[in-house]
């Protein structure tokens, strides 16, 4: 069907991407389009077919999955890059957060929740699973010593203390409905938070709040 996500998988192990993508080409609403077993071939792959969605393994060889996704970055910047690996590590994770993607999944998930994970990429949501939100977390601290909770102002943030609350729950790795629960706000309500938050940093989502947060000693 013409709205379903169109999706490629790459992993270098051909029984892996092979089980992955049919399974989730039974899923009501994806399509998987291709399938690639290296970065070159993922970049090749996805410059001829545009999908929606491409779920990436990390290491591989020719071009490893962080650098197919910075080119994947510049040449299909529409396309969603979803990180699906059985490593979390934290460099790998804090590479691909700089790198821009949509998400940092591990394999050990099953097909609904997998596919659940490529239309909430579609729509723009960024994804990290808990064991890689953790590691983000610990990498994006600061080393230096500083006030725990420093005040928006003094970072020139044009943010009500609320939504720097918000932004720094959105920085590791938390969903709205988690930051939802730990401030005791409705989804709803959060998920205007961030929108404003994005819209008056300039930022286009939630993987370069992220950033942002980090970059401004907000954790």
């Amino acid at each position: 069907m013409s709205d379903d996500v169109r999706v490629i998988v790459v992993d270098d192990q051909q029984l892996i991407r092979e089980s992955i993508a049919a399974l989730l080409d039974i899923q009501p609403g994806i399509c998987v389009v291709g399938t690639a077993g290296d970065g070159r071939a993922a970049v090749d792959l996805a410059v001829t077919e545009d999908p929606d969605v491409v779920l990436m393994d990390v290491r591989m060889p020719v071009l490893d999955g962080i650098e197919a996704l910075g080119v994947l970055r510049q040449r299909n910047p529409r396309t969603r890059v979803v990180m699906l690996t059985t490593f979390d590590d934290e460099e790998y994770v804090v590479r691909a957060l700089k790198a821009g993607a949509s998400g940092y999944l591990l394999k050990d998930r099953p097909a609904v929740e997998l596919a659940a994970a490529v239309r909430l990429a579609h729509s723009g949501v960024v994804q990290f699973d808990p064991a890689a939100a953790a590691r983000l977390a610990s990498a994006l601290k600061p080393e230096r010593q500083g006030p725990e909770r420093p005040p928006a102002q003094g970072f020139g943030l044009d943010l009500t203390d609320r939504e720097v609350d918000v932004l720094r729950l959105v920085a590791t790795g938390s969903t709205n409905r988690e930051i939802a629960g730990r401030l005791h706000l409705s989804e709803g309500t959060v998920k205007n938070h961030v929108s404003r938050i994005l819209g008056r940093l300039g930022l286009r989502d939630r993987t370069q709040a992220a950033v942002y947060a980090r970059d401004h000693g907000l954790l």
